[in-house]
């Protein structure tokens, strides 16, 4: 049979089950369970993590994974890791993988920085010199410098996050798999993470990213698989699968305006000039009517997301709420986000706690352009549309 070339992924009807632990059962639970089975109605307790699975991954090509926690996204790459094995199914990855889905993901606390670089780079097939060539730009690339001859267990969370990257990363591995582990490290890390996960794709190397940062995955990711309760939901265009996605966000936030608590939302609005359409870089008005069960002063915040619960912008006024219906009326005069289907969110707050839990409040379509692609899908990383004018002339 030919060999697949390296970089290549290869997973087919891949299913993956898990058991409870019956040792974190109750006293109550397991009584419950002996009841059921007494009666014929038990179960053993199997879930199933990922159901039919057919998952392929060109040489050279970015995907990414998305879903909401629980759809079966880390479970997946620890296969492709062969951390575990499928319960059923077949798989195969070509080529060396470097696997960064933990904090601790292969780094052994007990050694050093230094005696960690040098086994990583063993268990990959490396010669010794080939890592130790390599080993002055991981631990730059880490700034571990001051660090690299401490053990691992004595280093933060952080600290042990760049030095998996580092090593998973510049030791030439054919396929990268990356969890959400990113999310560890502070902003400029994070950059400098993506920034050397393009250069190893323009060198060739197969990349799959899991993250919940859908700008990051839309920047980095040529194609996007979304995963949903085990199984394929979408596979397709990076743009297209993550509107898709976002769309399911929204619906699962579902808007229900509140009836208890201290603050309850009697309406809330996103609308044009006169109640038309709202449009893009036109001027939008958000219309609250809140009512209080007494007499509060909190701080009424307002956002636009594209589904998730953090905001592309974000407003807040401070204001009295009582039991009366107070109407707020927030003019926008230029609305700077592109054509699609947003959400508003609400939240009212005071320094005690809050009053209103962030929740999704209602939604509302834009009319206007697309953001442009551009290249290496730069501009995507961009949720924002803002009006400019370019004079150029020649000095």
């Amino acid at each position: 049979m030919p060999t697949s070339p390296e970089g290549t992924i290869a997973a087919t009807q891949i299913w993956k089950r898990f058991r409870a632990d019956p040792t974190r059962q109750s006293f109550r639970a397991k009584a419950g369970h002996l009841k059921r089975v007494a009666t014929g109605k038990g179960r053993r307790g199997w879930r199933w993590a990922l159901r039919d699975v057919d998952f392929v991954v060109e040489p050279g090509e970015s995907v990414g994974l998305v879903g909401i926690n629980g759809s079966g996204k880390s479970t997946l790459l620890k296969i492709l890791a062969r951390v575990m094995y499928p319960y059923a199914g077949r798989f195969d990855v070509a080529g060396r993988v470097g696997a960064l889905i933990e904090v601790r993901a292969g780094i052994h606390p007990e050694l050093t920085g230094r005696e960690n670089i040098l086994l990583y780079g063993t268990l990959l097939g490396l010669p010794r010199r080939d890592v130790a060539s390599r080993f002055d730009e991981i631990v730059d690339f880490a700034q571990l410098e001051e660090a690299v001859d401490r053990q691992v267990k004595f280093y933060s969370s952080g600290m042990q996050m760049r030095l998996g990257f580092g090593v998973a990363a510049f030791l030439e591995p054919q396929v990268l798999l990356v969890d959400e582990v990113l999310a560890v490290g502070d902003t400029a890390f994070q950059q400098r993470c993506i920034d050397r996960m393009r250069a190893m794709l323009a060198d060739g190397t197969t990349l799959v990213f899991v993250s919940h940062d859908l700008a990051a995955v839309e920047g980095i990711s040529e194609r996007v698989v979304w995963l949903h309760e085990g199984q394929v939901e979408g596979d397709g265009p990076a743009r297209e699968v993550l509107g898709a996605y976002r769309g399911a966000l929204e619906h699962v936030a579902a808007i229900t305006p509140t009836s208890t608590g201290p603050v309850q939302v009697v309406k809330a609005q996103v609308v044009g000039p006169d109640g038309d359409a709202v449009r893009t870089q036109g001027p939008v008005e958000v219309v609250l009517a809140l009512r209080a069960t007494q007499r509060f002063a909190g701080r009424v915040c307002i956002g636009f997301s594209e589904g998730p619960a953090s905001p592309i912008v974000l407003l807040r006024r401070d204001m009295h709420l009582s039991d009366d219906e107070v109407t707020a009326r927030c003019l926008i005069e230029r609305l700077p986000l592109p054509r699609g289907r947003y959400f508003l969110w609400l939240g009212v707050f005071q320094a005690k706690g809050e009053l209103l839990p962030w929740q999704p409040a209602a939604s509302f379509d834009v009319i206007g352009p697309d953001l442009d692609a551009g290249p290496a899908g730069i501009a995507r990383l961009s949720p924002v549309h803002v009006a400019s004018h370019w004079d150029v002339g020649r000095t």
